[in-house]
This record gives structure tokens, sequence and C-alpha cells, in this order.
């Protein structure tokens, strides 16, 4: 565990923290990128979700997380998904760029799925991703801080490449999901022993569900959990409470726990076209920081469903 002195969340100093708290130092758990809208961007954490809504689905989320830190945490995400034919397979394309101070990670991920019927309502799907990495480090933007003279004088890292491969199986219904995945499975260190810094990406483990239901007509409730555990760090927790009016408007709550409070809103513009926003607020130490004036997501989703007429209502996940 690196210490960090209350004078580097000052200035130019503040986005070092972040450099050091998540992987240019020694580091043995790297976790993968955080979403607080994780229910409507599944497939970025199980392959097998790959092609479950039944048509193509492209989906472009954005989360700037500790807004005021400079050099906190970005994260970019696009994907597209699809069945293909009709024999219950599904493909998948996705971009996930993850930004942290002067380090940058970008996955070129493809996933396969295929489902098969197990009761009239139920549906269970295996999926495989494949997975190119590119990591940037650029180290010698360190050279105007006071800093470990072994990180100043390494060489800036240019689009290191490694693969990783992952896997996962996703039951649903009408109204209840649930699914088990490790998106990256390959525990690959970008550093040699002999380097002044290594970052161990080691297995994320995932688990979601949810369940849908109808509390009159006009109105929807779907509290939903997702858990994530990597070797070296905390189980992470995350709650959610999300209700649909009228199936167009979407509000909710979600709870990080011992981390931070969400707000979730969503709109359903068309049965085809939604956006949903998020506000996060940490409430551990790092919340209560004079600069930090919490965390922000946006996500937009457009289905390409066909035979409009004869859906009952758009999916509520």
């Amino acid at each position: 565990m690196v210490t960090v002195e209350k004078k580097m969340f000052k200035g130019k100093m503040q986005w070092l923290f972040v450099l050091f708290l998540f992987g240019v130092a020694s580091i043995h758990a790297q976790q993968d990128a955080q979403y607080t809208q994780y229910m409507y961007n599944t497939v970025s954490v199980n392959p097998a979700y790959a092609g479950s809504r039944g048509h193509l689905s492209i989906a472009g989320l954005y989360r700037n997380q500790w807004l005021g830190l400079d050099g906190a945490p970005e994260t970019q995400t696009l994907n597209v998904h699809t069945p293909v034919g009709y024999r219950g397979v599904g493909l998948g394309l996705s971009i996930v760029n993850d930004k942290i101070g002067p380090t940058s990670e970008t996955y070129f991920d493809v996933d396969f799925s295929y489902t098969i019927q197990t009761s009239d309502e139920g549906k269970l799907s295996f999926g495989l991703k494949g997975s190119a990495h590119m990591l940037d480090i650029r180290y010698s933007e360190l050279d105007e801080f006071e800093v470990d003279p072994q990180l100043q004088s390494q060489q800036d890292i240019q689009n290191k490449f490694s693969p990783n491969i992952g896997a996962g199986v996703y039951y649903h219904t009408d109204k209840f999901y649930a699914g088990i995945s490790a998106p990256r499975m390959l525990e690959t260190t970008h550093f040699d022993s002999s380097s002044a810094s290594t970052a161990k990406e080691q297995m994320n483990l995932y688990l979601i569900t949810g369940y849908v239901w109808d509390l009159n007509p006009s109105l929807k409730f779907k509290p939903t959990l997702l858990t994530k555990t990597v070797q070296g760090a905390p189980l992470q927790v995350d709650l959610s409470a999300n209700f649909m009016l009228n199936e167009k408007f979407i509000g909710g709550v979600a709870y990080r726990w011992d981390a931070a409070f969400s707000g979730l809103m969503g709109f359903m513009l068309s049965d085809q076209f939604m956006i949903g926003l998020a506000y996060d607020r940490e409430i551990s130490e790092l919340g209560a920081a004079t600069f930090n004036d919490g965390s922000f997501e946006i996500i937009l989703r457009y289905d390409f469903i066909r035979n409009i007429g004869n859906m009952k209502s758009p999916r509520f996940f």
C-alpha cells in the first residue's frame, strides 16, 4: 500500500494520488473499470449477455469519476451486440478506454454467446470473450514532481499489447436475470521483476442479478445486485432500486457498499432509444475532500427493434 501525503491533493499534484493509488507503483490487484449503470451495460462484464436482447443493440457510456480531481479516472465504453440467425448464437464487439492520470488502458473485446431454451420462459446463455489490451504510461509527465527517481528514469510505455480471455453464464426470463462471469481470466504482469514498477492484472469475478415487479399497470420496480471480487482488493457490492413509470421514465437510487450513494434517472425517448444518467457521492474519506465533487455517468442505448407493434413493452434490463 502506497502512502500519499495530504499535500499531494493540491494543484497539479492531485492526479499523482490517483496514479499511485491505482497502478504505477507496485500493485498486486488491478480492477476492471467501474460502472454505476451496470444493469444497462451488462455485456461489458458478461459475454453471455451478447444477443440476449433479441435484436441488434448499441450502447455508449461515459464516466467521469471524482469530479474536480486532476487526473481522476475517466472511462468511455462503446459496445454493440446482436443475435445471429435462429440457432441461439450471439456476437458482440466492445471498446473500453480507461484513463487514470498519465496512464491509459484500452480493451478491444469480441464476445460470443450460445443460448439454449430451458423452459417456456427461461433461457440460459454461455459466453466467451476475447480481448486485446493496450497500455500506455507516460513516465515523462512525472519529471516536474518530486517522486521516486526510479520512476522518473523509466521510458514511456506506448501501446503495450497483451491478450486476454473471459467467460460467463447468464440466465434470464422476461422478469428475472442472473449471471456469473470473469471477463478477463489471464493474470497478466505488465512489467518484469527488474522494473521499478509492476502492475499485475488479476481476474475479476462478477455476480449480477435482478428482478422486475409489476406494481400496477403503469409502474415497475426493479432491484438489482452486482458483486465484484478480486484478490487483494475489498469485495465490491452494488445495490440499486429502480422504478419505471409508463414505460418511459426511470428513477432510482443505488448504494456501493462502504463507498458511495448514487442517484439514477433515465428516459425512454422511444421504444428504441434510452438515455440514462447517474451521479455518485462518495461516503469514504475521499468523498469528504474539498476537490471531490462526486462522479458522473451517462449512457445512451439504441435498440434496432423489428416489429415494434408486436412488442408488449421495452425490456427493463
